[in-house]
This record gives structure tokens, sequence and C-alpha cells, in this order.
């Protein structure tokens, strides 16, 4: 990995790509729009394809593989408790940020400010919600794309599949566990071609709206910056304080390997060796904790990715000039919680379940889809650092959960 040449990187692919298609967008205008925006369409229409599939993949196997038992399921109860915390919390945060800064308002990408936009699909009351995440028919709910219907099915048959007999409880898991293997090679097969759909995107965006629109993204990114910044250096040490009375600068030392891994290849999946190495060996969390919680984590604790998801709604929304109502924001708020169980441990995955927080507010079209591939053409270095985030955040429910069952953890910084 060290030793690949700098042009196979995928940052570097991205930057070259966004790079060209500013210039050809600038060249060529609205003629060449036409000619080369298709690769931008295509391209989210992949990311897209593979939702409904990715989504029953991860949830299913990662919550059916936990098994039954008294103490696993307390330990099923404060893993999920703390996954389910830390990930509302960096909602919040995203959502404080983005409502304190409008990096959206006023912002000119390309003519979506004056697309006419479908009516949004807010609830009246908390009744509506919870009647509208149970669906009458699961197979209806995913060929319509009522994605917080498929998480909540996926959820509770996982856990009914965790309650089966052995054998039958053991072919499905791996059934399912395998699709979700599938699925994330299918997923990182799509992330191969996003510098060309970057270049689609961004040169369709340059040449109808100039660089104007680059300005709002500025804006966006420091925005999610500041934002996961709050997250990982007063939220979480504050919960290993509250939670664990764990001192937060011996675990930030102890975890610097995993940290470094999972900047350097924005994928959870791939760090996880690391950071259950960390974890075990220098953090001292027992194999019977690590090996239960971060594989857990490394599948549905993505908080960096739950903050990004929110903000980047709230974003695309202020671009349209939409003025998304308290209850509105809420529908976001709980969709993202729930959509960042089902985001894959591999780089860039936040990008496509963005897709099933803006269909909970009936945000959609292809005005949606250009400010979505711009946010894309400016999301590596925010990806590298949200994943991090997620590493860093399943480590420290590793570490609380260990200390509540009675280890001693994170007592020195390890040699």
């Amino acid at each position: 990995m060290e030793n690949q040449r700098w042009y196979r990187k995928l940052h570097w692919q991205i930057l070259i790509a966004m790079a060209v298609g500013i210039a050809t967008g600038l060249a060529g205008g609205e003629a060449v729009v036409g000619k080369v925006g298709w690769l931008g369409t295509l391209f989210i229409s992949l990311l897209k394809m593979i939702i409904v599939p990715l989504i029953i993949t991860s949830i299913v196997s990662g919550v059916a593989s936990i098994g039954g038992g008294r103490d696993l399921g307390r330990l099923f109860g404060k893993t999920l408790g703390y996954y389910v915390l830390t990930s509302a919390l960096a909602i919040l945060a995203g959502l404080f940020a983005v409502n304190l800064i409008k990096p959206g308002v006023g912002a000119n990408m390309g003519s979506a400010q004056q697309a006419t936009l479908p009516e949004l699909a807010a609830p009246s009351s908390p009744i509506d919600v919870l009647l509208d995440v149970v669906p009458e028919n699961f197979f209806g709910a995913a060929s319509e794309s009522k994605m917080l219907s498929v998480i909540f099915f996926c959820i509770v048959f996982g856990m009914a599949l965790a309650h089966l007999p052995e054998k039958p409880r053991t072919v499905l898991v791996e059934v399912f566990d395998a699709g979700f293997q599938a699925m994330m090679k299918l997923t990182a097969g799509i992330i191969v071609f996003l510098p060309l759909g970057v270049f689609g995107l961004i040169t369709r965006l340059v040449g109808t709206s100039g660089l104007e629109s680059f300005r709002a993204l500025g804006m966006y990114m420091l925005t999610i910056a500041i934002s996961l910044t709050v997250h990982l250096f007063v939220t979480l040490p504050l919960i290993l304080i509250l939670l664990g009375r764990i001192k937060p600068q011996i675990h930030f030392r102890n975890m610097m390997d995993a940290l470094l891994m999972a900047f350097s290849t924005s994928s959870s999946a791939a760090t996880l060796p690391v950071t259950i190495s960390n974890v075990e060996k220098k953090v001292g969390v027992s194999n019977r904790i690590s090996s239960f919680v971060l594989p857990m984590g490394a599948t549905i604790n993505m908080d960096g990715t739950a903050l990004y998801e929110c903000a980047g709604v709230l974003f695309i929304a202020q671009v349209l000039g939409v003025d998304l109502t308290i209850g509105a924001q809420m529908v976001v708020v709980l969709t993202a919680l729930l959509a960042s169980i089902g985001a894959a441990a591999v780089p860039s995955a936040g990008l496509v379940v963005i897709f099933i927080v803006l269909e909970a507010v009936n945000l959609r079209g292809p005005e949606v889809d250009v400010i979505v591939g711009a946010m894309l053409a400016v999301d590596r270095p925010l990806d590298m650092y949200r994943t991090a985030i997620n590493i860093f955040s399943d480590s420290c429910g590793a570490a609380i959960i260990a200390k509540s069952e009675g280890e001693e953890v994170d007592t020195a910084v390890a040699a």
C-alpha cells in the first residue's frame, strides 16, 4: 500500500478529475455538459442501485451474528446503547453547526434554486413517524425506497434470527454475511469509477454555473470539519470521562496506530485488525469484549457518517432554498441515525446512504444529484477524517464497556 504510485491512489485521482472537470466546464460551458454530464448521472445511478441490498445484508448480518444468551444480551444492550448515544450526539453537532453557519444559504449551484421542488413529507406527530417506520409490506417499502421502513424491518428481522435454534441461525447468518461481503465488493467496485463520476458531475456543475458554487462548497467543508472536530475532541472525550472514568489523552495515544490507518484508508473494515490489536494490546480490553464490540461497531457505529448525512442533507436543502421545519429536521436526525447503521465499512460509503436521508424529506431530482456530486468531489479529506472518528468511537465504546464489565483499561500508555 505504501509503495503504491501516487497517481493510483483514489484521493489523487479524485483531485485530478475535479481539476479536469473544472477546466472542461469553464472551457466548454453548457455545450460540453451534454457530452460528458452523463458520466455523473450514471455513477449516481450505480450508487442508488446498491442501496437496498447493501442495507439489508449489512444490518441483518450484523444484528443476527450476535447470538443469544443472557450475558450476550447484556453486552448487546450496552453496545447498542453506546452506539446510538454517540451517533445521536454526532448528528446533533452537525445539525447545530449547519443551522448556525448556514453554508448553503444563497449558494448558486447550477439551476437548483430555480427548480420546482415537491412538497416536503413532514409527519404531523410522533405517532405518524412510528406508523411510517413500520411497513405494511416490506417488499413494497423496498421497491418504493422507504428506507426507514426497510431499516426497521432489517433490525427486527436480525434480532429474530439471533433467537433461532443454532442450526437455522448459523445457516441464515452465513447467507446474509456472504451477501454483505458481496455487497462490499460491489460497493468497492463502483467506487473505482468515482473519478469518472466526479469528472462528469463537476463538468456539469461548472458548465452551468461557473465557479461560484465552490464558495458554498468551501463553507460546507468548513462546517463539516468543525462539527467532526467538536465530536472528536469534545464529545467523545467527555463520554470517556463520564461513562468510563478513562483519561482521553491516554486513550488517544493508545489508539494512534488505528487512527492513522483509518485516516489513510478511509475504511473501517480495512482498519479493523489494527483497531482490535490496539484495543487488546494497548488499551487492555479482553478478546471477549473486543471481538464482539469492534466488528459490530465497524458495521453499525458510524458517528462521522451519521453527522455527514444529517449536515449534508440540510446543506442541500439550504442550497435549494427549502426551509426545513423543526419536524422535518427531526425526521432527518432520525433517518440519519438509522441510515448510518447501514453504511458499509468501506471508503465513501456515506455517499450511498445519504440518498436514504434525502428520500425521508422528499428531496430528489437531477438538481439534488448535481449538488451531491459536488459534495462528493470534495469529500475525500472529510471521508478520511470521519473514518478516523468512527474508529475512535468504536474504541471508546470497547473501553467503556470493558470497564463496566470489571476490566482495567487505559491505565498507562503502552510501549
